[in-house]
């Protein structure tokens, strides 16, 4: 016997079901992932409604956060997700990641360590890469910008003072906190991540631009290399 498949389409369920109808109804929170997903993706295929096909995608990532996390190819890998659809879900993840950092305002206030890790948790806890960011603050400790510096295991060879404190100069920023993720989920600082943070701190003690702490984000934890006296 053939494999039963979901050909419905969404013209075909009742309005009442139909996620458009019930967002404008009842409010996106209203909806779960798949019919919210099934929004962006538009379309079905022949062997998939559009939300059986968004629940299929949210299967084969492993939920909201595996999605969040995949690269464009690796959409495109699923029937029925070409490259605008795959273009589109990623915008819509970088936004919801924006959106989570940007709590406080547009210049968000560093007032402790806590205050950095909820800027950079969302961006950071599910990347599959090592990345390194740093935040630059003015003379107020109001952010000036977030920006990725280098992507990769965090060694010298990698991370330069040069880098840095280019970026600090030309924002003009009084000071910066640098921080970094573990995939492994476990922040614990290595040796390597002490001796890169002493090396940035003395450069930019000597160019103008104090280095107030470094961030290592874990999966929904973090540490702080200037809390544990390590910098």
């Amino acid at each position: 016997m053939a494999e039963n498949r979901y050909t419905l389409r969404i013209k075909e369920l009742p309005a009442n079901d139909r996620p458009r109808e019930r967002l404008e109804k009842y409010g996106a929170e209203a909806l779960s992932n798949a019919e919210l997903l099934a929004l962006l993706c538009r379309t079905g295929t022949s062997e998939y409604s559009v939300i059986a096909l968004a629940e299929h995608i949210l299967g084969k990532f492993g939920g909201l956060r595996g999605v969040a996390t995949a690269r464009a190819e690796e959409l495109r890998e699923i029937k029925g997700i070409g490259p605008a659809k795959s273009v589109e879900i990623l915008a819509m993840v970088e936004l919801g990641k924006r959106l989570a950092i940007a709590s406080g305002g547009l210049d968000p206030i560093i007032r402790s360590p806590q205050d950095a890790a909820d800027i950079l948790m969302a961006r950071l806890r599910d990347e599959k890469q090592e990345k390194f960011y740093g935040v630059f603050l003015n003379a107020k400790n109001m952010v000036i910008k977030t920006l990725q510096i280098t992507v990769g295991v965090l060694d010298s060879s990698l991370i330069t003072p040069r880098e840095i404190f280019r970026e600090g100069i030309a924002c003009s920023s009084a000071s910066v906190i640098l921080a970094h993720n573990h995939p492994s989920g476990d922040p614990t600082p290595s040796q390597d991540d002490i001796t890169v943070t002493k090396r940035l701190c003395s450069a930019g003690t000597a160019i103008g631009i104090e280095v107030l702490d470094h961030l290592i984000i874990g999966d929904n934890r973090w540490l702080s290399l200037k809390e544990r006296g390590l910098m």
